[in-house]
């Protein structure tokens, strides 16, 4: 089921018993979050904050130029802000459980999708004619899905439509998150541009600071698509136009944060979890297309040669991200549609919503991964590691010295290529459970034989690395090992198992034992 926009999607949560409405008087400054926090990590519903008061911001706030220095200069870019009502709602954790993250993209588990992705990706070979035409129609409702610009009528995303003086992004109740933020931040925001030299959209989630009424700071890490398209628009002397979207189906900030192959779009791609095309509509000052459905469109530019101190921001690294110079976006339009749902979200010390977004992208993308890595049978990136910070990896070991193929091929993979700390595990244990995977990790590994060294690139956000964005790795192989691998001679001891005759027996005389 495609949701026709945002609130559709609320609707539903609600019908579910998966949305509580919160009726207080609730800040955004730190107020949402406190609340959300605790919300999220009691496993509790998602939130509509319906009467949001008070300032995004505190007067008086530290300037982050100073905060850096060691100083303690007060600076305050954004002016007074009066303690009054916001017409938005916010809504958040919406996708922060395993039930509601599935529907989001618009199925009852979102295993699913994986199933779906695996058979496109390793079809059975039909056995006659008769069975080819008859798989034929699934294969191309999976295909099809190809997204439609519209110009015809108002689009919901245009119902209001603010440009020049009008436009005041303080009006939207964007939350100050943490303590020490550098300000205000977009915390679920879509973001589109478009490639200079072959014009291909890129959709991504990067945070958003607000700077003042008509401009924001724009999250660009060095790794990044953003980065790389405002790169290439600098070396033409040009702008690069960009489209800050909010709300619309769910399923597109999945698209946003899915380690998509090279020439995928992002919303073909929701297209195909929703089973539906993006119906998509020219923005009103850029050449930038974007989702009919959103609830709010930030329009404008970035000058590849401006840059403004942004942050500091309370991170999913559970630690602030220093404050630092990023590109800026000017605004040229600001639409939405009538009483439009302002959608957020925290990032902070796991597990966040953002956990359920993370674990949804491993289990989604495992057939992709599988593909290059064959031998590779289950995978878990730990929530409580950021994601890509830890990965238990679960293989058919074929033979010695096969867990330090599976490690380099994974720090070649994408975002995988970030992640720090590889254990690699036999097929036999289920590495989802911590408990086996420590037992395996003490019982198998001997860390002056079993570890490999490497260094490579890391998350932009990682503080811990020798550099920005570069630093160290290292795998540990954890699988029995056989004779002769790395200078392993002796025998190898069997893993203590129950016989299997003892264990149906018992298993059809538990009922009766009462225990």
């Amino acid at each position: 089921m495609a949701y026709r926009d945002f609130r559709h999607f609320l609707e539903v949560l609600e019908q579910k018993g998966e949305l509580r409405k919160i009726r207080e008087p609730i800040s955004p400054y730190l107020e949402i979050t406190e609340i959300a926090d605790r919300v999220m990590k009691a496993g509790g519903p998602a939130l509509l904050f319906e009467n949001v008061v008070g300032p995004s911001h505190r007067m008086g706030t530290v300037n982050p130029q100073s905060a850096v220095m060691g100083q303690g200069s007060i600076h305050s870019p954004l002016g007074d802000v009066e303690t009054k009502p916001y017409e938005h709602p916010v809504a958040i954790n919406t996708m922060g459980s395993r039930r509601r993250m599935s529907l989001a993209l618009s199925c009852d588990d979102f295993e699913e999708h994986a199933e779906r992705i695996a058979a496109l990706l390793k079809p059975e070979v039909p056995k006659g004619p008769i069975e080819a035409l008859k798989q034929l129609p699934r294969l191309l409702g999976e295909l099809k899905n190809i997204p439609v610009k519209e110009d015809k009528g108002k689009p919901i995303c245009q119902e209001i439509v603010l440009t020049g003086d009008d436009i005041d992004l303080t009006k939207l109740p964007i939350l100050t998150c943490w303590p020490e933020d550098g300000g205000p931040f977009i915390t679920l925001p879509l973001v589109f541009t478009h490639d200079p030299n072959t014009g291909k959209r890129n959709v991504g989630m990067y945070r958003v600071q607000l700077h003042d009424k008509r401009t924001c700071g724009m999250h660009w890490q060095m790794h990044k698509t953003g980065q790389r398209q405002m790169e290439e628009a600098k070396e033409k002397g040009k702008n690069i136009e960009v489209c800050v979207c909010l709300g619309g189906d769910p399923v597109y900030n999945f698209a946003a944060i899915s380690p998509l192959p090279p020439g995928i779009d992002e919303m073909l791609f929701a297209g195909f979890l929703r089973r539906e095309n993006v119906r998509t509509v020219k923005a009103k000052t850029v050449d930038v297309h974007v989702p009919a459905d959103c609830e709010i469109v930030i329009e404008g530019y970035v000058d590849p040669n401006e840059t403004r101190l942004e942050g500091p921001f309370g991170d999913h690294t559970g630690y602030y991200s220093l404050a630092s110079h990023f590109p800026v976006l000017h605004v040229t339009a600001v639409t939405m549609r009538e009483r439009a749902i302002y959608p957020a979200t925290i990032v902070g010390q796991p597990p966040m919503e953002d956990g359920w977004m993370g674990k949804a992208v491993e289990r989604v993308f495992l057939p992709m991964i599988q593909l290059t890595v064959p031998e590779i049978v289950a995978m878990n990136l730990p929530v409580e590691a950021c994601f890509h910070n830890v990965a238990f990896v679960r293989i058919k070991k074929k033979y010695p010295g096969h867990a330090y193929k599976v490690m380099n091929a994974i720090w070649g993979l994408g975002g995988l290529a970030f992640t720090k700390f590889v254990f690699v595990f036999d097929e036999d244990c289920d590495v989802q459970d911590v408990g086996q995977v420590l037992f395996r990790l003490g019982a198998n590994c001997d860390p002056g034989r079993d570890t490999i060294h490497s260094r490579g690139p890391v998350d932009q956000l990682d503080h811990a690395s020798m550099a920005e964005g570069f630093g160290g790795k290292i795998g540990f192989d954890c699988t029995h090992k056989w004779p002769g691998e790395n200078g392993f001679n002796r025998d190898y001891p069997k893993l203590i198992t129950m016989a299997n005759d003892v264990r149906a027996k018992i298993d059809e005389l538990w009922p009766r034992l009462g225990l």
